[in-house]
């Protein structure tokens, strides 16, 4: 099976280079292409049809990689799309727009080896991908998984995120809450907070005290910040 022809979209030199190094090295990937702006990149997506894969920077003059993508959803077959970018302030319009991850900078290479991977995933037969729905996690010399549909809560820690399983307990997992926003945003899971991603039905009680919103899952309260109280009540409202 033939690998992604893949787009690295970058304004900054330095870190375009450094992301083509590293897709050049991924597996799965074919060949790598370079754009240096928004506008260069439509440009090459007009004469080279087979590039399946974007890799774009948010932050850029002119048109950005956000207004990119919303741009890219008109394309009848359009290619799929990784942000990549030092903030993590985008990663609800990055699962608005459909992305299959939001990677921060630096670029972790096993990370960008899973985006690939989903990417390749979207680019073939639709099968869901084992990596979609499992994390990995380590012990000292030791590795294990846990199932996605066993987590309830995923909490911010620092370069980590800490997931709690229904089971009652918790583990340290090398991810980051931006990058499982975007990757499980269609698997019943809602950002409420910048340091809190929760599973929809886990959800027991919704409260406002104070005009302060906050939910219960399994005994214990978190804060739903102001920015995604409208996220919730949309998926509370439809009834997910």
């Amino acid at each position: 099976m033939s690998g992604l022809t893949v787009l690295a979209v970058d304004d900054e030199e330095l870190a375009r280079n450094d992301l083509a190094w590293l897709l050049e090295r991924a597996n799965g990937v074919d060949e790598v292409l370079t754009a240096d702006s928004a506008t260069e990149a439509i440009r090459l997506l007009g004469v080279r049809t087979d590039i399946g894969a974007l890799f774009l920077d948010v932050q850029m003059p002119g048109l950005d990689g956000i207004e990119l993508a919303r741009m890219l959803k008109n394309y009848k077959s359009p290619p799929a799309i990784a942000f990549v970018t030092a903030f993590d302030d985008y990663a609800v319009e990055a699962f608005d727009l459909n992305a299959c991850d939001y990677l921060m900078k630096p670029v972790d290479p096993n990370r960008l080896d899973e985006t690939i991977r989903r990417m390749a995933r979207d680019s073939g037969d639709g099968a869901d991908s084992p990596s979609l729905s499992m994390l990995v996690c380590r012990r000292g010399n030791d590795s294990y998984t846990i199932n996605r549909d066993e987590i309830s809560v995923i909490e911010a820690a620092g370069d980590l995120v800490r997931v709690y399983t229904d089971d009652g307990n918790s583990h340290l997992v090398r991810e980051s809450i931006s990058s499982l926003t975007a990757a499980w945003a269609t698997s019943g899971y809602l950002r409420i907070h910048r340091s809190y991603l929760v599973r929809v039905a886990s959800i027991t009680k919704v409260r406002t005290e104070s005009g302060a919103r906050s939910i219960e899952i399994e005994g214990r309260q978190l804060p739903v910040s102001r920015r995604y109280t409208r996220l919730l009540e949309d998926r509370l409202g439809r009834g997910e």
